[in-house]
């Protein structure tokens, strides 16, 4: 078998200088200190959408349940933070995952693929690395460039395809962790960063192959390639961050839909999901429009008038998507805790939402407890000084500090508040 190669892994040669143990360590390193923030920030964004309430997708996820608790409310760009640092950290990482995939492909082409059950196991979870990492970056891409292509729930596809590579990478760290330990005392970071194209030498042969057998001229020094890299990642920090950080640098976010300013205007932000798109009818939030507020002894309904003759309260808090984008305006509307009141309900432990878009995981939201209670939460009516307009939600959204922003309900038609869960 070992003398008889596929025709495809024929002739095949990998004559960079560059590579070798110590380069793939390095990029290795890199993913090894920054992945974990990806991962455990993406576990949280699905902790916050409240699996406990069944409206984190998937729903059921058999044995693979996260351990639940009351998402906070403070601080208020919680939610901000986190999904800032899985999105752009995720993209951020693109040309570091690159540079380890190409530092290491003559392992992934070697042939035999293995030669006993132990490397039959390596290559499995090397499978399950690869693949998984490439999916959730493919997907995790088309997701905040909302391109759907690939004709199947983005949300499930990608919790399970972070299984997959969460169990891939745990494995392979467990297996390569003393290699690379090794590997990159042979030789000096600040030696490598002093060395120039001409002084650049192949690194000695090892048991993985990775090393040229007949290495080319070298075209570019190890500093150069880490200095490539790190551009590329720098580079693609500047064309994201703008999307979670705002301000100036939301300018430079071209390569996100919802990442640039869209004008002047006090309803002149980002907009996720227009009232169009949504299938909102304009005629049901005209003067017709009503508010019920149930949980207590009778239903209670509100005209528009009536909400803006109670109490208005202003906060100043943040939006932020799933996708990573997020934008920070100025509200004021009625507190939450106010209209539990006003229902009945004093001290509600959850709130059902619902709006008058129909059907879909955007027309209802499950609030928690804290997040009814804390006092800058609201039913907003207007953002910025101005009336809500149709596509942020008028005549009335909600909005709550730290929560996804699909869960800050636009149209909303009806509050359902309860004392027992």
């Amino acid at each position: 078998m070992a003398a008889h190669p596929p025709p495809g892994l024929r002739g095949l040669r990998w004559r960079s200088p560059l590579r070798g143990p110590w380069l793939t360590s390095v990029f290795g390193l890199v993913l090894l200190v920054t992945l974990p923030v990806v991962i455990v920030t993406g576990l949280l964004s699905y902790i916050a959408y409240g699996p406990q309430f069944g409206q984190a997708i998937p729903a059921d996820v058999g044995w693979f349940v996260l351990p639940t608790f009351d998402w906070p409310t403070r601080p208020s760009w919680l939610y901000r933070l986190t999904q800032g640092f899985h999105v752009g950290l995720g993209l951020i990482l693109i040309p570091v995952v690159l540079a380890k995939l190409w530092s290491v492909i003559p392992r992934l082409f070697t042939w035999p693929p293995a030669r006993s059950l132990a490397q039959i196991l390596e290559r499995l979870t090397l499978l399950m690395l690869v693949g998984g990492i490439l999916f959730e970056i493919v997907t995790g891409v088309l997701n905040i460039q909302y391109d759907y292509v690939f004709g199947f729930s983005f949300y499930t596809a990608h919790y399970w395809g972070a299984w997959v590579f969460i169990t891939g990478f745990v494995v392979h760290v467990i297996l390569k962790m003393p290699r690379m330990v090794a590997s990159l005392k042979t030789m000096s970071p600040t030696t490598v960063l002093r060395t120039n194209l001409d002084d650049t030498k192949v690194e000695p042969t090892d048991v993985d192959g990775l090393v040229a057998v007949d290495p080319a001229p070298p075209t570019i020094s190890r500093r150069g390639a880490l200095a490539v890299v790190g551009g590329g990642a720098l580079l693609m920090a500047v064309l994201t961050a703008g999307q979670t950080l705002g301000g100036i640098t939301r300018h430079a976010a071209l390569l996100l839909p919802r990442g640039r300013d869209l004008g002047p205007g006090p309803n002149d932000f980002q907009v996720n999901r227009t009232a169009a798109a949504a299938g909102v009818d304009p005629a049901a939030t005209g003067p017709q429009w009503r508010l019920t507020v149930t949980g207590g002894p009778s239903p209670v309904v509100l005209d528009r008038a009536a909400l803006t003759a109670m109490p208005q309260h202003t906060a100043r808090l943040p939006i932020a998507c799933v996708e990573g984008w997020s934008t920070t305006e100025t509200w004021t509307g009625v507190r939450l805790i106010d209209l539990a009141r006003t229902a009945g309900v004093p001290e509600p432990v959850l709130a059902r939402v619902s709006s008058l878009e129909r059907g879909g995981a955007f027309s209802r939201a499950t609030l928690q407890g804290n997040q009814v209670a804390d006092l800058d939460s609201l039913l907003a009516l207007q953002v910025n000084g101005a009336d809500l307009s149709i596509d942020h939600g008028f005549p009335a959204r909600v909005i709550v500090p730290a929560l996804p922003g699909v869960h800050n309900t636009k149209w909303v038609a009806m509050i359902d508040f309860q004392s027992t869960s």
